[in-house]
């Protein structure tokens, strides 16, 4: 998985390419630890993300409950794959997907 990562003031843009999966959700994990603090606005970008598993899920969950404290999370361009695991695991009414 590619993570870029694009910081604007308060706000924080990771766009995420490939797979986050069991393999790779402790890179993205490790990322958004060192990256949040001041952080208002998280912005995850998911366009180029084909595939994630449950460890995936996990971080976007505790990463949502640690913004919900300090500011938003959105999660933009949300492609048809990924979009029905979150229906299928109800995290479309969790999530702020735009």
């Amino acid at each position: 998985m590619t993570i870029t990562k694009t910081v604007d003031d308060k706000s924080l843009t990771l766009a995420l390419e490939g797979r986050l999966d069991t393999a790779t959700a402790p890179e993205l994990d490790a990322e958004l630890q060192s990256s949040l603090d001041g952080v208002e606005t998280l912005i995850l970008d998911l366009e180029k993300l084909q595939y994630m598993s449950s460890a995936g899920l996990r971080i976007l969950l505790l990463t949502q409950k640690r913004m919900m404290k300090q500011g938003q999370m959105k999660v933009l361009h949300v492609g048809e794959t990924i979009m029905e695991i979150f229906e299928v695991t109800g995290f479309s009414e969790i999530l702020t997907i735009e």
